[in-house]
């Protein structure tokens, strides 16, 4: 009877040990760790400058300009725009409503050399949006100091404006709207444009 029940009894430990051994199998298995992603929001900033023409007081940038046109006559209207240091990779784009360009000298490598606001855009590094008319872009890459970026300087009025028929029938504006977004999500400039700025139909 004894050495029976020792054989009952090995098969039981040895049992009970695998058990054991499972349940601790288990507990090392079994783990928890977190990690906090932590993010950053971009900026995009721009200011849009525009020098006073008015010769009584010390150059500084103002809202706007006025001046009586006359023909012949060459008038300074120096536009920069400001990108922010803490601007992300960009799409900068300005659009030039040019009222006076029935009245507008044309461009002359000659004289003055004089280029018309049109050409003075292209020389300073913009292009013009395909397909959307007085819109022009260029890309911003970020910089630690941020950039600034001429539109244009002046325009000439012709020597023969007055000979125009609307001349002298209404005031004449030249406006000048800076706009800016960034360029990742966007494959060209006329899709980010098209995106944000060209749903918008009184800026």
């Amino acid at each position: 009877m004894k050495i029976r029940s020792k054989a009952l009894l090995l098969p039981l430990c040895a049992i009970l040990l695998v058990i054991v051994s499972a349940l601790g199998t288990v507990a090392y298995l079994t783990s928890k760790a977190a990690v906090t992603n932590t993010f950053t929001v971009g900026q995009v900033g721009i200011t849009l400058d525009e020098d006073s023409v008015n010769t009584r007081r010390a150059a500084a940038p103002v809202d706007g300009n006025s001046c009586t046109l006359m023909p012949g006559h060459t008038y300074a209207k120096a536009h920069t725009i400001h990108v922010d240091a803490v601007s992300e990779d960009s799409y900068i784009f300005v659009k030039v409503e040019n009222g006076i360009a029935v009245y507008e000298a044309a461009s002359s490598a000659e004289k003055d050399g004089y280029k018309t606001i049109a050409d003075q855009l292209k020389a300073n590094g913009w292009t013009a949006l395909e397909g959307t008319a007085d819109v022009y872009y260029r890309e911003y890459t970020r910089s630690s100091t941020g950039s600034d970026f001429a539109v244009f300087r002046n325009f000439k009025i012709d020597d023969h404006a007055n000979d125009t028929e609307s001349w002298g029938s209404s005031d004449a504006r030249v406006t000048v709207t800076a706009y800016a977004v960034q360029r990742d999500g966007f494959d060209t400039a006329s899709a980010a444009w098209a995106a944000t700025f060209g749903k918008v139909v009184n800026p």
